[in-house]
């Protein structure tokens, strides 16, 4: 097949063309991040409480998985007991101090 220059000039002005069409008619940048960022905000409340939920749901089923070693006699229930406890300190505090970072 034989290169065409007359076509690859053809179809790089028009392609040309149509960007430049496109960007005349872009919008300015900082509405559309205003914008964004109201919508983050709105799901931002949400999500820290989901986190909290989550932390809840971990804090449980870590107490009822410690239970159960301890009542079972396994000589690692303290390792357990920190790790879960510690799951659940971990996701509250990121919470709170994403919340804080963003001044919600």
């Amino acid at each position: 097949m034989k290169f065409n220059k007359k076509l690859f000039y053809f179809f790089f002005s028009a392609l040309t063309f149509l960007l430049s069409a496109l960007s005349s008619q872009a919008q300015d940048g900082s509405s559309g991040i205003n914008q964004a960022t109201t919508m983050v905000k709105g799901y931002f409340d949400a999500g820290c409480n989901l986190m909290y939920a989550i932390g809840a749901v971990l804090g449980i089923v870590g107490a009822i998985k410690v239970y159960r070693k301890w009542n079972e006699g396994e000589p690692d229930t303290n390792k357990v007991a920190a790790a879960w406890f510690g799951s659940c300190i971990f996701l509250v505090v990121v919470a709170t101090v994403i919340k804080s970072f963003f001044g919600l």
